[in-house]
């Protein structure tokens, strides 16, 4: 039986590893064999080199010999329990999951990865392994993978992945969702950075560096890559939807290899229904894979990146909290609450945390050297439902209008477009405050109707109904047609196209 009080940790700074070796032959043990060989040193200094026995010497040399043996033999144990070190796993059973610890050492965590996983198996495999490859030392970041009840092959991870990081693996017992996976992952992370990472995001290897650094001289931030998003087809999923199947294939045209890969699979595809690779781990060493990647078409494209890094005079940068790929410290969090566990499925739970941290003075700050690859997968039915029923309920919690301002986007309006309104709408209640009451009043309210209204699924028209000849109807389109000659020409193109819906 091996007594674990028998062994100690100590740390390399060569590697940047932690690893055990025995008590038994510790720095304390071989200090008392040197101090035994330097008093033999010093009594035979007092005899003369004639007078010197052969005796003495030879308790010297055995003395000597005795402290290299030791020494050696430390070596051989430290190489050992390395090994065994390296292996271990460390298990926690808790009422809700179970948690599993490999490469448990000792060493400062300064990181904390959250990933939250539900069957994706093949994705989140290759995001461990492009975490691992991270050029930021690999002692003082962990990775933590909350997974959600998986019904996949995502318990094997564990037993396949080898990481170099402290790698905590929390298997629920039940899905939970994603507020309340994340919330358990923040509980159990050591570091006072944390970067959400959705399991499926592949991380180039200066991405945990590049996030790391904005936090080391200011303590208030939100950094995103989330809005530089590029997307990837590392697999050929068999539930692509129409339009990823067809982008695809304009993608793997840009490589034999993979454009003979996917013809394979186009063979056999009526007899296969699991996924198929395209990317190996050597097409992510050599950055080949992004021949098979995008950039993200939704964010760009409507003009955030003219606010600058900072988002300086934008006034809904809490958008830019999306939890696919975002860092804050841990006391930030800590001050404005976790993600609300009352938003379960699709959508919204990270604008409202990212709302509640906007609310309480966090800077964001968008970096494009912090991006990551989403794998693409297929898209579930069930997402827009829950994306209605989830804003629905961020709409409830903070019925303000720069949280309702966001209902157009329904309408495909660009964040720009509702940025622009937004500014006039504070403007308006700015040199007008006693005036225009009715039409601030009947925004608001459909504004919010049109959430309501999408969550219940009834058609969105007629939000603020009122009857021909009314007071208030005639009181509204009064004010209405002076908004353009006053300048309010967002606000009056806004109201203008969900009033009339």
């Amino acid at each position: 039986m091996i007594k674990i009080d028998s062994y100690e940790y100590y740390y390399n700074p060569e590697d940047g590893k932690y690893y055990i070796r025995k008590k038994n032959n510790s720095p304390h043990s071989l200090k008392k064999l040197k101090d035994k060989l330097n008093k033999s040193k010093d009594k035979k200094n007092k005899v003369n080199k004639g007078n010197r026995s052969d005796d003495s010497t030879n308790k010297v040399d055995k003395l000597r010999d005795k402290v290299n043996t030791a020494n050696e033999t430390n070596k051989s144990y430290d190489k050992a329990d390395a090994v065994n070190e390296t292996n271990k796993v460390d298990i926690t059973d808790y009422p809700l999951y179970k948690m599993s610890i490999k490469n448990n050492h000792k060493h400062p965590i300064k990181v904390s990865i959250v990933m939250p996983t539900y069957n994706k198996y093949h994705q989140t495999s290759l995001s461990l392994y492009g975490l691992s490859k991270q050029t930021f030392p690999h002692a003082e970041y962990e990775v933590i993978l909350v997974d959600d009840a998986s019904s996949d092959n995502t318990s094997n991870i564990l037993k396949e992945v080898d990481v170099p990081f402290k790698f905590k693996y929390i298997q629920m017992k039940q899905n939970k969702g994603r507020s309340s996976v994340r919330n358990i992952g923040i509980n159990h992370a050591e570091g006072d950075l944390l970067i959400f990472l959705d399991g499926e995001m592949l991380a180039p290897p200066a991405f945990v560096e590049n996030h790391y650094k904005h936090h080391v001289h200011e303590s208030n931030l939100v950094v995103t890559g989330a809005m530089h998003y590029e997307g990837v087809y590392m697999f050929i999923m068999p539930d692509y939807n129409e339009d990823q199947v067809a982008h695809l294939k304009e993608l793997v045209g840009r490589d034999p290899e993979y454009r003979r890969l996917y013809e394979n699979y186009e063979q056999t595809k009526q007899r296969s229904n699991v996924p198929c690779p395209l990317v190996t781990k050597e097409d992510i060493d050599t950055n080949r894979f992004q021949r098979l990647s995008f950039p993200n078409r939704y964010f760009l494209n409507n003009g955030l990146k003219h606010f600058g890094e900072r988002l300086e005079g934008f006034t809904l940068p809490y958008i830019a909290f999306l939890s696919g790929n975002v860092s804050v410290r841990k006391a930030n969090l800590k001050k404005s609450g976790l993600f609300d566990e009352t938003f379960v499925g699709y959508g919204a739970e990270d604008w409202e945390l990212g709302y509640r941290l906007y609310k309480n003075g966090v800077q964001f700050v968008l970096d494009p050297f912090t991006v990551a690859y989403h794998q693409e997968h297929g898209i579930s039915k069930r997402k827009v439902k829950e994306q209605w029923g989830n804003h629905y309920r961020f709409v409830k919690k903070h019925p303000n209008i720069d949280v309702l301002i966001l209902s157009p986007e329904w309408k495909e309006l660009p964040f720009m477009h509702l940025h622009q309104t937004l500014v006039e709408y504070n403007q308006l209640e700015e040199r007008f405050p006693h005036e225009y009451n009715e039409l601030k009043h009947a925004f608001c309210t459909m504004l919010f109707r049109i959430i309501e209204y999408l969550n219940s699924g009834q058609p969105v028209t007629k939000l603020y109904d009122l009857p021909e000849g009314s007071e208030e109807r005639l009181k509204i389109h009064q004010q209405f047609e002076t908004l353009r000659p006053r300048g309010f020409d967002y606000l009056a193109s806004s109201f203008e196209q969900i009033y009339y819906l």
